[in-house]
């Protein structure tokens, strides 16, 4: 009989792992800096997540961001619905987007729009914004601007409470598409 020799393998650890570590090293300007970006125009989130560090993996940095976004007060929670631009609205036409935006809406083709898919969206953003006072908020990664344009529908038939929640609920998942990216 030949004895077989078991190795003992060192965990492997993964260039994500590896730049949590770094992040959670990090001042809290420099950390701001680098993930201030993360939630639409609302550095104040990284701001209050670095009191969470260590980050050990991904999914604690996210989780420490969504809890400082729900950790919010409503004033603060509106602000940040608020800071999201329409889909295919007057910043993506004047090219004011941020980088990501930009990337989340030509991902979702919304760049591509025909004239009266243009029409249809813009009308229902206006019909949106008349109800609920904020900018409809959706994690477009991985939808069309059909399917888009369908929920917008969907959801005019909710209540205000109903589509804020859904909203911070839809930024928590646009900031996870947005660190995936970040560290992927």
């Amino acid at each position: 009989m030949q004895a077989t020799l078991i190795r003992k393998q060192a965990p492997m650890t993964s260039s994500a792992d590896a730049a949590m570590t770094t992040l959670s090293e990090l001042s809290q300007p420099d950390f701001i800096a680098r993930l201030g970006d993360i939630f639409e125009h609302s550095p104040w989130v990284a701001e209050r997540s670095w009191h969470a560090r260590p980050f050990a993996t991904l999914d604690d940095l996210h989780a420490a961001m969504v809890a400082a976004m729900h950790g919010a007060s409503a004033a603060e929670q509106l602000a940040l619905i608020r800071a999201h631009p329409e889909l295919a609205g007057k910043e993506a036409a004047a090219g004011t987007l941020t980088e990501a935006s930009t990337d989340e809406q030509r991902g979702a083709g919304l760049d591509q729009c025909s004239a009266d898919e243009l029409l249809r969206l813009r009308t229902l953003n206006a019909a949106y914004r008349e109800r609920f006072g904020f900018p409809f908020v959706i994690a477009v990664k991985g939808r069309s601007r059909y399917q888009i344009m369908d929920a917008i529908e969907a959801r005019l038939q909710n209540d205000a409470q109903t589509e804020f929640t859904t909203c911070v609920g839809e930024i928590g998942k646009i900031a996870r598409f947005r660190l995936d990216a970040l560290f992927a």
